[in-house]
């Protein structure tokens, strides 16, 4: 909303954060910050000897997305063209067609942001005047070049996946009907998925007695765009606003 836009944009003034702004703005100008400061210390001992992993490059880009019923959007081109899911050579899950805009600071981030969350389908229920009628999926690309003592450069990237899910629904409690009463049982569908696919990651009784755990990745949009955030080497991290 207008109202939110603007006290957020209030609670980002010259990088002072208030205590009312969340998650993403925090992680945002503590990773710039901590970007900038470990590379002005790489230049300043780039001629010594001791210099280990000095940082001498980094490049930001972001993208920011929904997954509506089983359709992909992306919420800064705001187009609404319903995109694509593919799998590259090395088995990385990707987004055909997904901009990605570079980003120098916290607050060109949260512009992205910003942009994306004013495309984002909501609509009113009994339960919600506002309710996010889909999932929505920030993502932070990081690419940093590192050079150690023997003069090498080894380039590294990574990747912050942040995801807010919409809420599961009761139908009889939100009184959607037609349309909303779908988009309800789509939310429902995508959340049963990544709960299957959460259960078969922790089965750590199988998983002890060397047992293959088929991890239904495939059972839905959500968890097949979540595949990498969530297997693999990731470090996935959940967290609950209950009310």
């Amino acid at each position: 909303s207008e109202a939110h836009e603007e006290n957020l944009s209030d609670g980002l003034q010259m990088n002072n954060l208030s205590d009312n702004v969340g998650l993403i703005p925090r992680f945002m100008f503590d990773i710039f910050s901590a970007l900038e400061e470990r590379k002005a210390e790489s230049e300043d001992m780039i001629l010594s000897v001791k210099a280990t992993d000095s940082l001498i490059d980094f490049s930001v880009t972001a993208s920011f997305l929904e997954v509506y019923g089983e359709d992909i959007y992306d919420l800064v081109d705001g187009s609404r063209q319903s995109l694509k899911l593919r799998e590259d050579s090395n088995g990385e899950v990707f987004v055909m067609g997904l901009s990605k805009t570079p980003i120098l600071t916290g607050n060109e981030a949260m512009d992205v942001l910003n942009t994306g969350t004013m495309n984002r389908t909501t609509a009113s229920t009994l339960m919600n005047r506002t309710s996010s009628r889909s999932h929505a999926v920030f993502t932070v690309y990081l690419q940093q070049t590192t050079r150690g003592c023997e003069g090498v450069d080894i380039t590294a990237k990574s990747r912050f996946t942040f995801v807010d899910l919409a809420g599961s629904e009761r139908i009889k409690k939100t009184g959607a009907e037609g349309e909303r009463a779908k988009e309800g049982i789509k939310i429902n569908e995508g959340l049963l998925a990544l709960g299957n696919v959460i259960n078969a990651l922790a089965d750590d009784d199988r998983l002890a007695r060397g047992e293959k755990v088929h991890v239904p990745y495939r059972q839905s949009k959500l968890t097949r765009l979540l595949q990498d955030a969530l297997g693999g080497n990731s470090q996935p991290l959940f967290l609950a606003c209950v009310s």
